[in-house]
C-alpha cells in the first residue's frame, strides 16, 4: 500500500513538474533539425551534395524560325521547325508546348481567376485594364502542326499549354522534327492589365506615329521535362515566368527596311540590314573597350521617323546554348556597343532606345550593361555569350536571354533626376543580369520565383556596390527588408512558395532572398567561404536545371558549414528576427586569496537568497555581485588522479570583470547574436556567437563573458546586420520604458 501510495505521488509530482515548466518550454522547436526529411532524396541525376550526379540529362529543343512583322496592323505571323532530343531515360508518348500569348487570349485563365474591387473613383485606364473592355484579338492562332513528311499532327490546346500527341512513341536517345505555323496579334502595352501583363507588345509614339516593338513569349516553345517533375506544365497566369529547354536558334525576322532590330544572338548578315556607315561602325565597336560606339546615331533615327518604308528587309540571327529568342523593332532605335574583355573573350555590351531615352540613355545603359556582365562573371560563371543587350521601353524590366526590356525615360526636354537615374541603372543591372540566373543557372521559374528573382537581385546588389558607390541601395541591405518582416504575418508567405501564391511579390521573392542571402554572406558564412560556394554553385549547374535543394546542398558542400537552419528559418517560414537583451548581471571574484582557506564560508553564484530572486538587472548602477570560487572537491575529478592549480585559475579571474547575459529570441528566426560591447574608457569590441547558440534552447539562452575593462553598455546587432525587427531592446542597461515593457510581458 505505502508502494502505491508512494508511486501515486511520484506521478502527481511528476505532473506538477510537468504542469509548471510547460509554460517555459519553447514556442519554437525544430530549427536546428536537418533539412533531408523536406529534401528530395539524392539520386543518380541529383547528389546529396548538391551537384549533377553521374546520369543527370536534360533535354535539347532547337529552332528554326521564319517570321515577319507586320507594322501597319501590328501583327506578327510565322513559321518554325523544331528539332527536340529526348535526352532522358524515358519513352514520350506526346510532348507539351507553351503558348503563353493565350494570356491576352478573350476566354483567359488570368481574367477569370484575377479579383478586383470596386472603389468610389477610378481611372478609366484602370478599370478598362482590370475589366477586360478593350477589344482586343490576342492570343496564338495555330494554322497548322505537321511533322517532317508534312503529315498533320493531332494537338490540343489547354490555356497557355498546347498538346502534341505523337504518332509513335519517342524512345529515349531519339529526336523529333515538327514544323508549326501559327501568328497572333501584338498587344499594346500601355493598356497592359489582367489579359496582357505588358512584358512583350508594342508602345506607340504619338509625335511621330512610329511603333517600338518588344516582341518576347511570341512562339510556341517547348515545355522543360526533366527527372523531378515530368513535364513542367504548369499554366502562365502572369506572375511566374518561364521554365524553359536550352537549344540553337536560327532566326529571320522580316521587318520594314527602316527598321532597326535587337536580338538574342548576333546578327548573321550585318552588310545586308546595315548602311556602310552603320557596318563600319558596328566592325569598330568590337575593338572599342574605352568607351561606346554609336553605330546608328540619333540624327539617323530621326531621319528614319519621318516616313515609313514599303519595302522589306530579314534579318538573321543566330543563337547557341540558349533557352529562349527575344526581340526589339523599331525604326526610332539609336544603337551602341562597346566590347567587354572577360577572361579569353570580348562579348559586346549594347544598347538599343528612341531619342526619347536620351540623353540618360548614351550615358548610363551600355556602361551598366558592361559592369553587369564584368560582376556577375566574377561571382558565378564567365559570361559566354558574344552580346548581352539593354532596350529602353516604357515602364518595364524584363529579361531574356542576351537582350532585356527596360523603363528609364527623361522629361521631354531631356532632364532628370537622380532618382529616375538610378531606377533605370538598377534596372539595366538586374534585367542584365538575369542572363546569369535563370538564363545561364537555369533554374524552373514557374515554380520557384527566388531562385532567378531573388539570386539576381542578391547580385545586383554587389554589382551596385562595386560599380556604383553613390548609388542608394534598396535590395541588400538587413536593414532594408525590416519594414516587410515587421509587417503582418497574414500578408507573408514563405520563400518556398509557388509564384502564383505570392502576396508580396516583390518584397518576398527579390527583397528577403536578396537579405538572406546578403546576411548569409556577410554574417553567417563569410565573404570569402560564402563566394567559393556561390561559384561553385554557379559553375555546377551552369547550363543546367538546379532545383533548391541543389543549390542548398551545394553551399553547404563548398563551405563545411551547416546551414539548415537558415534555409528552414528564412526560406520555409515567415519567422522574423527579434533578439533581445533581457537582463545582464555583473560578478567580480571576491576576497579570492581567502576562498581557498576558509573552505567553511561559501557564496554561490546565482545565489537564490530572497534579496538575490527580488533583484533587477536593467543597469550597472548596484555595481558587481561578489562570485565566490570555491576549491574542486575530490569528487569532482572521478578517476583521475591529477590535479588542477585552483589558485592559479583564480588569480587568472582576479580584476577581472564577468558578465551572465540573458538573450531572448521573440521573432522565432534563429540567427548569429552580434554584441558591441563599450568599456568606461571609450573602447570597443564587436564579439560574434554563432546562430548555434540556440540549438538547445530556441527561445531564451544565458551566456557567461570575462572582460579585462568594465563595461558601460551593450547592444547587439549595433550594425544592424541581421534584420532585427525592433531594435529598442537590443541595449543595455535599458531604459525605462523597455523595462516597463519587460515587466508587462512577463506579467501576460
Amino acid at each position: 500500500m505505502k508502494q502505491i501510495l508512494l508511486l501515486i505521488l511520484m506521478v502527481a509530482s511528476t505532473l506538477s513538474i510537468a504542469q509548471e515548466i510547460k509554460p517555459e518550454t519553447p514556442k519554437w522547436q525544430g530549427k536546428f533539425e536537418q533539412l533531408d526529411q523536406l529534401l528530395p532524396t539524392p539520386n543518380e541525376y541529383r547528389t546529396g551534395s548538391g551537384s549533377p550526379g553521374p546520369k543527370y540529362w536534360q533535354q535539347k529543343a532547337d529552332y528554326v524560325i521564319n517570321a515577319e512583322l507586320n507594322d501597319v496592323n501590328a501583327s506578327i505571323t510565322g513559321s518554325e521547325t523544331i528539332t527536340y532530343h529526348n535526352n532522358s531515360p524515358d519513352v514520350l508518348k506526346y510532348l507539351w508546348l507553351q503558348l503563353d500569348q493565350n494570356i491576352n487570349s478573350t476566354d483567359n485563365l488570368t481574367s477569370r481567376t484575377d479579383t478586383y474591387s470596386i472603389k468610389d473613383s477610378v481611372s478609366a485606364k484602370e478599370i478598362a485594364s482590370n475589366l477586360d473592355l478593350y477589344d482586343f484579338d490576342g492570343g496564338h492562332k495555330i494554322k497548322s502542326i505537321k511533322d517532317a513528311a508534312g503529315k498533320a499532327l493531332s494537338y490540343t490546346i489547354n490555356a497557355t499549354m498546347m498538346r502534341i500527341d505523337l504518332p509513335q512513341p519517342l524512345a529515349s536517345g531519339q529526336r523529333y522534327v515538327f514544323a508549326i505555323e501559327w501568328s497572333y496579334n501584338v498587344p499594346d502595352r500601355m493598356k497592359g492589365g489582367s489579359r496582357n501583363d505588358s512584358r512583350s507588345g508594342y508602345e506607340n509614339f504619338p509625335t511621330d506615329n512610329n511603333n517600338l516593338y518588344l516582341i518576347a513569349q511570341w512562339f510556341p516553345r517547348m515545355c522543360v521535362y526533366d527527372d523531378v517533375v515530368g513535364w513542367q506544365n504548369k499554366q502562365f497566369l502572369g506572375q511566374g515566368e518561364f521554365t524553359l529547354t536550352f537549344g540553337d536558334y536560327n532566326v529571320n525576322i522580316t521587318v520594314p527596311s527602316d527598321h532597326i532590330i535587337a536580338a538574342t544572338g548576333m546578327v548573321q548578315n550585318p552588310k545586308e540590314v546595315l548602311t556602310t556607315e552603320q557596318f563600319a561602325r558596328f566592325e569598330k565597336a568590337k575593338t572599342s573597350f574605352d568607351q561606346p560606339v554609336i553605330i546608328c546615331t540619333e540624327k539617323e533615327a530621326r531621319e528614319r521617323e519621318k516616313t515609313k518604308s514599303t519595302t522589306k528587309k530579314t534579318w538573321n540571327f543566330k543563337a547557341e546554348n540558349v533557352r529562349d529568342f527575344a526581340f526589339a523593332s523599331s525604326r526610332k532605335f539609336i544603337w551602341d556597343a562597346q566590347a567587354v574583355k572577360i577572361a579569353n573573350k570580348t562579348p559586346l555590351a549594347m544598347s538599343f532606345y528612341p531619342k526619347e531615352g536620351n540623353p540618360l540613355w548614351e550615358r548610363e545603359s551600355t556602361k551598366a550593361v558592361k559592369n553587369t556582365i564584368s560582376t556577375y562573371s566574377k561571382y558565378s560563371v564567365d559570361y559566354p555569350y558574344p552580346q548581352a543587350t539593354s532596350v529602353h521601353g516604357a515602364s518595364l524590366g524584363m529579361e531574356y536571354p542576351m537582350i532585356c526590356f527596360n523603363f528609364g525615360r527623361p522629361a521631354q526636354d531631356g532632364s532628370y533626376s537622380d532618382r529616375l537615374k538610378w531606377g533605370m541603372v538598377g534596372v539595366i543591372v538586374h534585367e542584365v543580369g538575369h542572363n546569369f540566373f535563370p538564363m545561364i543557372i537555369n533554374n524552373d521559374e514557374r515554380q520557384w520565383t527566388w531562385m532567378d528573382e531573388g539570386v539576381n537581385t542578391f547580385v545586383q546588389y554587389r554589382t551596385q556596390v562595386e560599380n556604383y558607390p553613390d548609388m542608394p541601395q534598396r535590395r541588400g541591405p538587413a536593414s532594408m527588408i525590416v519594414p516587410y518582416m515587421k509587417g503582418d504575418e497574414r500578408l507573408q508567405r514563405p520563400l518556398m512558395t509557388n509564384s502564383e501564391q505570392i502576396l508580396q511579390f516583390g518584397a518576398e521573392q527579390y527583397a528577403k532572398t536578396a537579405t538572406a542571402l546578403n546576411i548569409l554572406r556577410e554574417t553567417v558564412m563569410g565573404p570569402e567561404l560564402f563566394d567559393k560556394s556561390f561559384k561553385e554553385y554557379s559553375e555546377r549547374w551552369a547550363f543546367k536545371h538546379p532545383k533548391p535543394a541543389d543549390f542548398f546542398r551545394t553551399l553547404e558542400d563548398a563551405s563545411a558549414v551547416d546551414l539548415d537552419w537558415f534555409w528552414k528559418g528564412w526560406f520555409y517560414t515567415t519567422d522574423r528576427c527579434d533578439q533581445s537583451i533581457d537582463k545582464v548581471k555583473w560578478f567580480k571574484v571576491s576576497n579570492s586569496q581567502n576562498n581557498i582557506e576558509n573552505k567553511g564560508k561559501t557564496v554561490r553564484k546565482g545565489d537564490l537568497s530572497a534579496s538575490a530572486a527580488n533583484k533587477k538587472y536593467n543597469s550597472f548602477d548596484n555595481g558587481p555581485e561578489p562570485l565566490t570560487v570555491m576549491p574542486t572537491d575530490a569528487r569532482f575529478y572521478g578517476e583521475f588522479q591529477n590535479r588542477i592549480d585552483d589558485k592559479a585559475v583564480i588569480s587568472k579571474l582576479e580584476n577581472k570583470n564577468i558578465y551572465e547575459i540573458t538573450l531572448s529570441n521573440k521573432g522565432g528566426l534563429v540567427m548569429p547574436v552580434i554584441i558591441e560591447w563599450t568599456f568606461k574608457d571609450g573602447s570597443t569590441e564587436i564579439e560574434r556567437l554563432p546562430a548555434e547558440i540556440w540549438r538547445t534552447n530556441e527561445k531564451t539562452v544565458t551566456k557567461v563573458f570575462v572582460k579585462e575593462k568594465e563595461v558601460s553598455n551593450i547592444v547587439i546587432d549595433p550594425n544592424k546586420e541581421t534584420a532585427d525587427i525592433n531594435s529598442s531592446d537590443n541595449i543595455f542597461p535599458k531604459t525605462e520604458e523597455i523595462t516597463k515593457f519587460d515587466e508587462l510581458r512577463k506579467r501576460n
